[in-house]
């Protein structure tokens, strides 16, 4: 049988396209998170902003990407957006929350930084910067996220 389908130019193709950085303990923080917060908004239906994984915060453009986001689906917006980072990626996490929220282009309310390495938070709050009594406490969930981890 005949094609027409011309063969498939694979040079375009290289190694390091398929590099990504997510160690093991990296990807088990944030897995603790969104599964402990999908139970709150899918199941137990106590909280209103759904939980994605590594999601663009803007579909319509390219746009950051941050480990976990918070959505809400009545404003389309990303009201909290999470960095799990280690010691050596933290200050360009907290420099990238920083931006995202001052920056106020996607109606984010709350940033959160974890370092899993020294089990440190960090948290950047709208209208209040860093925020350093009780870091991993949610103002906008009313929940500690510690006790998820």
């Amino acid at each position: 049988m005949y094609s027409n389908k011309q063969p498939f130019d694979y040079s375009m193709v290289h190694e390091d396209d398929m590099s990504v950085y997510g160690p093991k303990d990296h990807q088990r923080v944030i897995s603790k998170l969104n599964t402990r917060l999908g139970m709150l908004y899918y199941v137990d239906k106590v909280i209103e902003l759904e939980p994605f994984p590594e999601t663009m915060l803007d579909e319509a453009k390219a746009s950051p990407v941050p480990d976990l986001l918070l959505y809400d689906n009545e404003t389309a917006e990303s009201r909290i957006i999470f960095e799990i980072c280690n010691q050596e990626g933290l200050r360009k996490d907290l420099k990238k929350v920083a931006q995202l929220i001052e920056e106020d282009n996607y109606g984010i309310l709350e940033g959160f930084v974890y370092n899993y390495k020294m089990k440190d938070w960090y948290q950047y709050r709208k209208n209040n910067g860093w925020i350093t009594e009780a870091p991993s406490f949610s103002q906008v969930l009313d929940i500690d996220l510690n006790e998820f981890l």
